[in-house]
């Protein structure tokens, strides 16, 4: 059988679990659980990894934060950190796995659109789960957007669809030469492009999923597998008639 390109989209919350505080050896450990199936799958095929940053973004704008008397980096500023951070334990674990295999984590800039209704409308859910009450004081003090999670509420973001991947063309490259690359993470450092002071960062974290998706159309990828923390894609979310879908 002939190698395929498969992108394999890692989602944040496989990374550290809801409700684990964020710490490098717990992110350690849950990666070595996802690891052991990414590997069984690279032994074998072209692969490209990405992986979502939403507890890890917002802790750190919560963090970031708590510093209210110096500058607060954005958040594009901060999903670049997280890139950096989540693609260093990934590479880690994944070096340890596959001995020998170049691995190469590359930080990604992804173009959305500054007029994308996304930044009138905050959806993207970041950061722990908060107790209603504790939420609202938070929200109030520093003025964020809240949306429902369960019991609790979250910190809601801009989310914009993404337009283009600007390295992607690199990313092909390197899978021609057999590098296991890791990449856009958290849904890719999201710029815009602006004719007077050029490429500029915002205040939004992109949707992962969405953008392994185009990913995958980019590096033409024959298979798209994304990992997360829910036992089962369902027809019928949140209603009575709720079903899993386990084989389509």
């Amino acid at each position: 059988m002939e190698p395929l390109v498969v992108v394999i989209a890692l989602g944040g919350n496989a990374l550290l679990q809801r409700g684990e505080p964020v710490s490098a050896e717990l992110q350690r450990k849950n990666m070595r659980s996802a690891g052991a199936s990414i590997a069984e799958v690279a032994k074998d095929h072209h692969v490209v990894l990405t992986h979502g940053n939403g507890p890890q973004v917002g802790l750190l704008a919560l963090r970031e934060a708590s510093y209210s008397d110096i500058f607060q980096n954005p958040l594009d500023v901060l999903g670049a950190e997280t890139e950096g951070m989540i693609g260093y334990l990934i590479e880690q674990e994944l070096s340890n796995r596959l001995p020998g295999r170049e691995i190469l984590t590359l930080l990604t800039r992804v173009e959305v659109d500054p007029e994308d209704p996304a930044f009138k409308n905050p959806s993207k859910p970041i950061g722990p789960v908060f107790e209603p009450e504790e939420a609202r004081r938070i929200a109030q003090k520093l003025g964020w957007s809240l949306a429902p999670d369960g019991d609790g509420l979250r910190r809601v973001v801009p989310s914009p669809l993404p337009k283009e991947i600007i390295p992607a063309k690199i990313f092909r490259r390197l899978l021609v030469r057999g590098v296991l690359v890791v990449c856009a993470g958290g849904g890719g450092i999201p710029v815009i492009w602006d004719e007077a002071e050029g490429w500029q960062g915002v205040e939004a974290v992109i949707d992962k999923d969405r953008t392994a998706a185009l990913l995958a159309r980019d590096v033409g990828a024959q298979a798209l597998v994304m990992l997360t923390d829910v036992p089962a894609v369902q027809v019928g979310f949140g209603t009575p008639d709720a079903r899993d879908i386990h084989r389509t």
